[in-house]
């Protein structure tokens, strides 16, 4: 049995994880802490954090659990480059699962983005499209974020050089720069598009969520395989095999 505490319980994706929990045998959820909850009471009681509060506490909870000597799943995103080497500093002590989107069917699209990049060349011209509810605080999403490392990557361009977030003004598509759109409204889950554009043909790979099981499940999951590993930095593609 996985003993874990969720992190931002009461926030949409704390309430999912909880709701998901029934049906994981191996998952029993000793507390539920959100802001204002004394955390340093419960975490001995646990074998796993999930965090999905803020990106501004997940460096605390991280220096908790390697005090603990507890594993963690990082939910979070949105964090500062300080705050991220903060984070960094506690992967040689405690087993660390870090990832921008913990679902099955999105991980699945970050391996097939990669792929495609490999196998489409230099030629195609990049655009990442993604959606989500009018409060989400942060933009591009995370997942954006991680579509647009990874073209980057099978390109071997550094993204800070060729990231254009939206368009305005006039003149032409920059060659080998990865556009990036963030739209906000509604309730929409998240939707993340990847547009390999050339002369004649267009590819388009999109993931559509329409319910946070799909993310709350994947971290679960996560949970119970990341209290089995080492000390180090792990991420959904680790925990699904996909490396």
């Amino acid at each position: 049995m996985t003993r874990t505490i969720i992190v931002g319980s009461k926030g949409r994706m704390g309430q999912a994880l909880v709701a998901c929990a029934k049906n994981f045998r191996d998952i029993e959820i000793v507390a539920q802490v959100d802001k204002g909850d004394d955390l340093p009471a419960t975490i001995a009681s646990a074998d796993v954090v999930i965090d999905f509060s803020d990106h501004a506490a997940t460096a605390g909870i991280a220096g908790l659990c390697s005090r603990h000597k507890k594993a963690i799943v990082i939910g979070t995103t949105g964090h500062s480059k300080d705050e991220h080497a903060e984070i960094l500093k506690f992967k040689t002590k405690l087993p660390i699962v870090w990832t921008s989107n913990f679902s099955t069917g999105v991980n699945t699209l970050f391996w097939l983005t990669r792929k495609a990049a490999e196998i489409l060349g230099a030629d195609y011209d990049l655009e990442i499209i993604e959606m989500h509810h009018r409060m989400k605080k942060d933009a591009p999403s995370g997942t954006a974020k991680t579509l647009a490392e990874i073209l980057a990557a099978a390109r071997k361009q550094s993204l800070d050089k060729i990231a254009r977030h939206g368009r305005l003004g006039i003149g032409e598509r920059a060659p080998g720069e990865i556009g990036i759109h963030s739209l906000r409204g509604g309730d929409v889950v998240g939707d993340h598009t990847v547009v390999f554009a050339n002369q004649g043909e267009r590819l388009e790979l999109a993931h559509k969520a329409s319910s946070r099981d799909a993310f709350a499940n994947g971290a679960l999951r996560a949970a119970i395989w990341v209290v089995k590993q080492k000390p180090g930095l792990y991420d959904m593609q680790d925990v699904l095999g996909l490396k």
